[in-house]
C-alpha cells in the first residue's frame, strides 16, 4: 500500500478499537450505569473516533457545496452520519462512516492493483540515450535524437528509440510491449523497439522513428487517452447518479417530514419526527450509489490494465463493450494471418525440362528471374532473390531445398548479375537484359505478349503466386511462390470458435485459390479475395448490415479505411504500419493472431462482470430502500447495503485483473 492507503489504514484500527471499547463500556455499563450517562456528553465522547475517521468527509463534502456540486457519496455520508448523532445513535454514527472508510480503502487497494500493469507499462520509455558521435558515446536526451542516429544500448538498459541494429548481437526483454516474458535473440540487420530492455551485450542501432513517434510513446498515449472514451455503460452509471442522488435525497426529506405530520397530527397514532428522520436518515445511507459508481468503471480499468499486461492494448472501455459483441471476425492476409515472409516452393524450369531446384535447370531459371528483379523491392522479386542465393550457398550440399536465407539483402545480390535494359511493365512484371539474354518475368498476360509460340506456354496449377519466366521470347518456366502460413493462426481460428465467435473469414487481395487454400487450412468460414482497399470496406458493411458485430484484424496502410468502417478494428502492433495503428480501436503489440480471441475474452468477462455488479447493486439497495421506509431495516442493514455492497463489487471487479 502507499502511504495515503497506510494512512487510511491506521485510522480505520484506531477508530475500531475506540469504538468498540466504548460501546463495550457503555454495554457493561461498569462505568456509566445505565441512565447515568449525560446524552450530550455520550455524544461528545463518541466524536473522538468521528472525527478521526470522518474528518476528510466532511471536509470534501463542504468543498463540494462550496462548489455546487452538492449531491455527492460524501453529502450523503456526512448528512446520515451526523445526524445520528443527533438523533443519539452514536454508535450507528461513527460505523456508517467507519465501514465507508473501509470500503474507499478496498476501492482504492483495488484501484492500485489495476494501475499496476499500468504503470509498469508507463515506465517503458527512457529518457536518455547514448549517441554515438566520431567515435565518442555522448549521453543525450531521447527527445533531441534525430532518425539515422547511431545510439549505443548497454546491457540492463532500456531501448529509448525504434531502431535497426548495426552492430552486435544481443537478447531483449520484450515483456513490456508484448506481454510475453519469453526473450528474443536479435542480431545486425533486425528491427528493434523502443520499450524492449537489453539484457545480455552492447549493441548500436540506427534509429528509424522520432521519440514522440516511437513504439514506447505511442503506447503510453494510447493507455493515457483510454480513459477518455467512456463505454455506454459508464456513460449510463454517470447520468444515473447524476439523477438519482438528488432523487433520493429530496425523498429522504419527504419522508422525514411527511409521514410523520401525517401520522401524528391528521391520525394521531404516535409516530414521532425522530422515528421518521431515523428512517430518513437510514434510507440516505442505503441510497448511496457507491458500488455502481465505483464498481463499474474500476471494473472497467481493471479489464484494460489486465489486457495491457498481455500485450493487448484497448484504446477505451467503449470498444471493450463493443468487442464483447462482436461475433464475426475478418482477417488480412499478409502479415496478419501469414508471416508476410513471401518463399519459393517450386520452380518448374524448361530449360533442361527439369522441376528439381537442385538442378541446373531450375537453378538457371531462378538465376535469370532473380537477376531480372535486382532492384525490385517488392516482396515477390526479394523472394526470388533470396531463393537464388540460397541455392547458390547450399549447392556443394546436401540440402539444396529452395527458400529464404538468413543472408542480408546485399549477401543475396552478391550472387546476381545486375540487369540492364531494365523495363517495368505496368500490372504485368518486369523485362531485362541479363548476360545478353531478353529475360521477362511476370505474370501470364506478360508472358502472352512476349513469348512468340504461345501454345508452349504452360499454366502452372498449383497453388500460390506465380511468377512466369520466358528467355528471348521463349517460354522458359514458372516458379511458385507462397506466404507461409503462422503456426499461431491455426490455433487463433479454433480459439475464436471456443470463445463463441459465430463466423470467421479471410479479407484479401490475393487470388481466390490461394485465399481458399489457406481458409480450408486453418478453418475460415468466409473467404473474400481479389479485394481492393475500398472493396474490403464494402465486404464489412455487408457484414454489418446483415445484423453482424464486426472486428476487422489487419496490419497495412491499405487496411487503415476498413479498421475504421468496422466495428471494431484490431492492428497487428509490432509489425503493423502507423496508419493501421492510427485507425484501429485495438493494438495487439506482438502480433499473434491468437491475442484476437484473448481480446475477445477479456471484454466478455468484463462486461459480465460489469453487468453482474449493476445488477446487485441495483437490487439490494432497492429492495433495502423498501424496508428502510417500512422501518424494518436499521441502520446495520443500510451500512450492508452501501458499505457492504461496495466492497462486494469492488472485489468483484478485480476479477477483470486476471486473465488466463
Amino acid at each position: 500500500m502507499n502511504k495515503k492507503q497506510k494512512t487510511n489504514l491506521i485510522r480505520i484500527i484506531v477508530t475500531a478499537i475506540l469504538l468498540i471499547g466504548l460501546y463495550l463500556l457503555l454495554l457493561t455499563e461498569l462505568v456509566f450505569p445505565e441512565g447515568t450517562i449525560n446524552p450530550w456528553i455520550e455524544r461528545l465522547v463518541f466524536l473522538v473516533p468521528y472525527g478521526i475517521i470522518a474528518y476528510d468527509i466532511l471536509w470534501k463534502s463542504v468543498k463540494g457545496i462550496s462548489k455546487g456540486q452538492i449531491f455527492d457519496e460524501n453529502f450523503l455520508m456526512g448528512i446520515a452520519s451526523l445526524g445520528a448523532f443527533i438523533m443519539g445513535e452514536c454508535v450507528e454514527g461513527v460505523a456508517v462512516v467507519l465501514f465507508y472508510q473501509v470500503g474507499e480503502l478496498f476501492e482504492s487497494y483495488a484501484i492500485g492493483k489495476s494501475r499496476k500493469n499500468i504503470s509498469e507499462l508507463m515506465d517503458i520509455t527512457e529518457d536518455v540515450a547514448y549517441v554515438v558521435e566520431d567515435g565518442e558515446v555522448v549521453k543525450t536526451d531521447s527527445d533531441e535524437v534525430e532518425i539515422g542516429t547511431i545510439i549505443e544500448v548497454k546491457p540492463g538498459d532500456k531501448i529509448p528509440l525504434d531502431g535497426v541494429i548495426v552492430e552486435g548481437t544481443s537478447v531483449l526483454d520484450t515483456a513490456a510491449l508484448t506481454g510475453e516474458s519469453k526473450p528474443i535473440d536479435v542480431k545486425t540487420g533486425d528491427t528493434v523497439l523502443s520499450g524492449s530492455i537489453n539484457m545480455s551485450s552492447v549493441i548500436r542501432l540506427e534509429t528509424t522513428a522520432e521519440f514522440d513517434e516511437s513504439t514506447a510513446s505511442k503506447i503510453l498515449e494510447l493507455v493515457e487517452n483510454a480513459s477518455s472514451k467512456k463505454s455506454k455503460s459508464e456513460n449510463f452509471i454517470s447520468k444515473f447518479a447524476k439523477y438519482y442522488t438528488p432523487i433520493v435525497c429530496g425523498l429522504a426529506l419527504v419522508l422525514a417530514i411527511v409521514p410523520p405530520l401525517i401520522s401524528g397530527l391528521i391520525l394521531g397514532d404516535g409516530y414521532t419526527f425522530a422515528t421518521w428522520v431515523y428512517r430518513a436518515l437510514t434510507f440516505l445511507v442505503i441510497s448511496c450509489p457507491c458500488a455502481l459508481v465505483i464498481s463499474v468503471p474500476l471494473s472497467f480499468f481493471a479489464g484494460i490494465g489486465g489486457a495491457s499486461s498481455k500485450g493487448v492494448m484497448i484504446k477505451g472501455s467503449n470498444y471493450l463493450e463493443m468487442l464483447s459483441m462482436v461475433d464475426t471476425v475478418l482477417f488480412d492476409k499478409t502479415g496478419t494471418l501469414t508471416k508476410g515472409n513471401f518463399t519459393v516452393t517450386k520452380a518448374y524450369s524448361l530449360v533442361d525440362g527439369s522441376s528439381d531446384p537442385a538442378r541446373q535447370g531450375s537453378v538457371s531459371l531462378l538465376k535469370y528471374a532473380s537477376s531480372a528483379e535486382y532492384y525490385s523491392n517488392h516482396p515477390i522479386g526479394l523472394s526470388l532473390v533470396n531463393a537464388y542465393a540460397k541455392v547458390k550457398v547450399n549447392e556443394d550440399s546436401s540440402d539444396n531445398s529452395v527458400g529464404a536465407g538468413e543472408m542480408t539483402l546485399d549477401d543475396a545480390k552478391a550472387f546476381l548479375i545486375k540487369p540492364e535494359n531494365v523495363e517495368n511493365v505496368s500490372g504485368k512484371g518486369i523485362i531485362a537484359d541479363v548476360e545478353g539474354k531478353k529475360i521477362a518475368v511476370g505474370n501470364m498476360p506478360l508472358m502472352e505478349s512476349t513469348v512468340n509460340d504461345k501454345g508452349s506456354i504452360k499454366k502452372a496449377e498449383e497453388i500460390g503466386t506465380i511468377v512466369y519466366v520466358s528467355i528471348d521470347g521463349t517460354f522458359a518456366g514458372y516458379i511458385v511462390i507462397n506466404d507461409e502460413i503462422k503456426e499461431e493462426s491455426y490455433d487463433a481460428i479454433a480459439d475464436l470458435y471456443k470463445a463463441g465467435v459465430k463466423d470467421a473469414g479471410i479479407l484479401t487481395g490475393d487470388e481466390e485459390a490461394i485465399a481458399m487454400d489457406i481458409a480450408e487450412k486453418i478453418g475460415l468460414s468466409k473467404v473474400r479475395a481479389k479485394l481492393l482497399p475500398q472493396d474490403k470496406v464494402q465486404a464489412v458493411e455487408d457484414e454489418i448490415n446483415s445484423g453482424s458485430k464486426v472486428a476487422f484484424v489487419g496490419d497495412g496502410i491499405n487496411d487503415a479505411p476498413v479498421l475504421m468502417r468496422a466495428d471494431v478494428g484490431v492492428a497487428m502492433g509490432a509489425l503493423g504500419s502507423d496508419a493501421a495503428i492510427e485507425a484501429s480501436d485495438i493494438v495487439l503489440m506482438d502480433d499473434d493472431p491468437r491475442k484476437v480471441s484473448l481480446s475477445i475474452r477479456i471484454a466478455r468477462k468484463c462486461m459480465r462482470i460489469v453487468y453482474e455488479n449493476i445488477y446487485f447493486s441495483i437490487g439490494i439497495k432497492f429492495i433495502v430502500l423498501i424496508l428502510g421506509a417500512l422501518g424494518i431495516a436499521t441502520m446495520w442493514m443500510a451500512i450492508f447495503a452501501d458499505v457492504g455492497v461496495m466492497i462486494l463489487a469492488v472485489l468483484n471487479a478485480v476479477r477483470c485483473l486476471r486473465i488466463k
